[in-house]
């Protein structure tokens, strides 16, 4: 009898001590799967929220004014200046000049808004909406305007040796050569087009390195 109660109790500790382990397996488990299954349930877990549009429109409102496009231009200023009742060999001017220079399409990026950049938040998708392109005002270069003929009536040139005005008949030519240059500029049809693809195609790859997959830019219409 003694045997057989020994070896009854050997049995029921052997039990006890596998339900233990195996309880210990239960736990362990547990305590690894489970946050696995469910995340949200860790206390420990971080979440990253990404806020892409204030770092895209800081970036637009660092390029200030960006110079889209340069139109390079030759116009023929031709200015005659006669006396109602004299010959023009005794009192008259004749000046032709060829100017060159070049005028400037810009888009202006200084009044830019949380409301010019609709970005999603997943990096997706980005919509810009910006001011239409505008011409500056011509630039005349110097060195490469040149007058190439320049006629006076005697009276003109016996002026031009006492120093009678001359500064201010030279401003008033460049003067009229800069207007000559802005009509060219505002009568040229692709200048200002040109000006808004490439600023598109510039902040398409800007956003496009920022993450985004979809960049859509628009412009304003012009004011008149």
């Amino acid at each position: 009898m003694r045997a057989v109660t020994s070896t009854s109790r050997t049995r029921g500790a052997l039990s006890r001590l596998a339900g233990l382990v195996a309880l210990g397996g239960i736990i362990a488990a547990a305590i690894i799967g489970v946050p696995r299954l469910l995340p949200d349930v860790d206390p420990f877990a971080t979440e990253t929220k990404d806020r892409p549009q204030p770092a895209l429109l800081q970036s637009l409102q660092r390029l200030d004014e960006y110079h889209a496009a340069r139109a390079n231009l030759q116009q023929v200023v031709d200015i005659e200046r006669d006396a109602k009742h004299l010959p023009s060999f005794i009192k008259g001017e004749r000046t032709v000049m060829l100017a060159t220079g070049d005028v400037e399409a810009t888009v202006n990026f200084r009044q830019l808004g949380p409301e010019s950049v609709q970005a999603s938040w997943e990096r997706r998708e980005v919509v810009i909406t910006l001011p239409a392109a505008r011409l500056g005002t011509a630039r005349l270069d110097l060195g490469r305007t040149r007058v190439v003929e320049h006629d006076r009536g005697l009276m003109d040139r016996a002026g031009d040796m006492l120093g009678d005005g001359g500064g201010k008949d030279q401003r008033a030519l460049l003067l009229a050569a800069q207007h000559k240059l802005d009509a060219a500029a505002r009568a040229d049809r692709d200048l200002l087009p040109t000006a808004e693809r490439n600023t598109a195609e510039m902040l398409r790859r800007l956003a496009l390195g920022l993450g985004y997959q979809r960049v859509t830019v628009r412009f304003a219409k012009p004011q008149l």
